[in-house]
């Protein structure tokens, strides 16, 4: 298994890093961890590092079938320890423009509290309801023994995640009120596309499709929010790389510094990995 060493993006500041593979050769590393610095802009630490992507290339919109009568699900109670969880979280949404204050909605939806590998919990949206009233969007995702076949060949990878991807790209305005959610606080809606909503992996899918359309199948590869560059010499690995840079760049995507990999070797279970995450 190949070892990684953290790089310090941001000069003074320990927690702004991102990490790199120990397989490739020292001037490449070199030259790569002066090219991921000068690019810092296109990482974010928290949501106040982007604005999102331009609704005018892409927003997240409901089908929801003219024949489904609205559902307003009915209050959950849950204990102490939870509501607190959920009372941090909403806030932590509000906070960051993802949700706001709404009355006099006809769908709503309840919460729930799940627990995480870590230990912590998560809040999400129960929107089985919303869910069951739209139609399958049939955009197609990548198949998974394709892109395992689409590595053989190339010297060097840059695994990519967008930071908070979906919540990157906006709702459609009159699509908002329906994905109101209920809390001992109150009602709030999505401003972005939350997870949990059915088709927002094809949305995604079509956004990254639009974006990469010159590079996918060459340089890069993208399954929903994940995204990997590929060079089938090492030295070309930079000039492909900010290839794509500069097309995230000019849509206003950015990534995830924790979970951006150069790396000089890739195996299949990495997109195994993408396919479970998305199922």
């Amino acid at each position: 298994m190949e070892e990684y060493r953290s790089i310090e993006m941001v000069e003074g500041q320990p927690d702004r890093t991102t990490r790199i593979g120990s397989s490739m050769s020292k001037a490449l590393e070199t030259l790569m961890v002066e090219f991921l610095k000068g690019n810092v802009d296109l990482f974010a630490w928290s949501p106040a590092d982007f604005r999102g992507i331009n609704p005018e290339v892409i927003v997240h919109r409901l089908n929801v079938h003219p024949s489904v009568r609205p559902i307003k699900q009915k209050k959950r109670s849950f204990g102490a320890e939870r509501n607190r969880i959920i009372e941090e979280e909403v806030n932590k949404l509000m906070e960051a423009g993802y949700v706001s204050e709404v009355q006099y909605t006809d769908w709503l939806a309840n919460v729930v509290v799940v627990p995480k590998a870590s230990g912590k919990w998560r809040m999400c949206t129960d929107f089985t309801d919303l869910n069951k009233a739209c139609p399958k969007d049939p955009y197609p995702l990548p198949r998974i023994d394709l892109l395992v076949d689409s590595t053989t060949g190339y010297e060097l990878f840059s695994m990519m995640d967008a930071y908070q991807g979906y919540h990157q790209t906006f709702m459609a305005e009159e699509d908002r009120i329906k994905t109101s959610f209920i809390s001992d606080k109150g009602i709030y809606c999505y401003n972005v596309m939350p997870f949990g909503l059915k088709n927002a992996g094809a949305t995604y899918q079509r956004l990254v499709n639009r974006m990469f359309r010159n590079q996918v199948g060459t340089t890069v590869e993208v399954y929903v929010d994940d995204m990997l560059v590929k060079s089938r010499r090492e030295d070309d690995h930079l000039e492909d790389l900010e290839q794509a840079f500069d097309v995230m760049r000019a849509y206003g995507m950015k990534l995830n510094p924790s979970k951006m990999h150069v790396r000089g070797t890739w195996v299949a279970s990495s997109w195994c990995t993408w396919s479970v995450k998305e199922a």
